[in-house]
């Protein structure tokens, strides 16, 4: 029988917690994403890829329908159904791992889990689609909240593609203004916490994400990843937390590496990532990730934490 102890809760899907560090498998179904745009955008491909990354190790799948990168162009909510429901629909038929939603939007959210997805990936921490909350309550899917300084840091070329979204008036964005960057981080994790309790999720169905590479420095991502356990922790206790350093423009600039020659420096900030206390690890490279991750697990975790 299987000890009892933290987990994380998605649909059906229970995850102990502590014992391994999961890999989430990036997947993105977009003809813009910054490092892999149009490679995955049929629905062919994208099974394939989907295919490969399971087989390479990872435990999770995240998929993508709209891009965040700077510069990217918003797409609808029906385009973006238009292209992660087919998907899905199939994973959800042959794949027995979680599948994860990258989306801001209520109603893609909603279109996503009724077609078998089981987690929802918010890049704006619920304080986006004022409806995101009740949609994950729900279906009783998993959430993933990530900080997005982005929203709060104006004129970042990235905030075009946050948009209709009321909570960005002056009076709310100056809650940030002057903020230490963790005190910030903290802030805007704590009001997206708020939501999803107030909305009835579990707190066994929420992982914080720090936003590592969203409208932040070099410095400051870095400052992130060594500061995560100022994050995981409230007056409640520990949550997990998921951190996305792949292919990062901060590991361009340590390294002087185009966006495709960032595979080592992924792994490096992976595994300096789990030993600040990381549970998930989002990346594009699943299959040398996770080798580095079953090694860092195999010193670290060898007794859980």
């Amino acid at each position: 029988m299987m000890a009892s102890g933290p987990f994380f809760q998605a649909g059906h899907f229970k995850l102990p917690l502590g014992r391994q560090t999961y890999v989430v498998g990036i997947l993105n179904v977009t003809p813009d994403s910054f490092s892999d745009g149009g490679r995955y955008d049929s629905l062919p491909a994208a099974i394939l890829q989907a295919e490969q990354l399971i087989d390479s190790g990872a435990d999770i799948l995240d998929v993508g329908g709209e891009s965040t990168r700077p510069g990217s162009v918003p797409v609808s909510a029906s385009e973006e159904i238009k292209r992660i429901v087919p998907v899905i629909e199939q994973l959800a038929r042959t794949c027995q791992v979680p599948v994860s939603v990258d989306t801001f939007k209520a109603e893609v959210a909603e279109a996503a889990l009724a077609a078998g997805a089981s987690i929802i990936n918010d890049v704006t921490g619920l304080l986006g689609d004022p409806a995101m909350a009740q949609v994950v309550a729900r279906h009783g899917a998993g959430l993933i909240l990530m900080h997005n300084p982005v929203l709060y840091r104006k004129g970042h070329p990235a905030a075009a593609t946050f948009t209709n979204m009321p909570w960005l008036e002056e009076q709310t964005a100056a809650r940030f203004a002057g903020q230490d960057l963790m005190v910030a981080t903290r802030l805007f994790l704590g009001m997206g916490l708020d939501r999803a309790l107030a909305a009835g999720i579990d707190r066994t169905r929420i992982v914080l994400d720090p936003g590592i590479g969203f409208g932040l420095t070099t410095d400051e991502s870095l400052d992130l990843i060594r500061s995560l356990d100022q994050i995981q922790t409230d007056s409640s206790g520990r949550l997990p937390v998921l951190v996305g350093p792949s292919r990062k423009r901060f590991i361009g600039d340590i390294l002087g590496k185009p966006v495709l020659e960032r595979l080592n420096g992924t792994i490096a900030a992976s595994v300096a990532a789990i030993a600040c206390g990381a549970d998930f690890i989002r990346v594009h490279d699943v299959a040398p990730v996770a080798e580095a991750v079953r090694v860092s697990d195999a010193i670290l975790r060898r007794a859980g934490r």
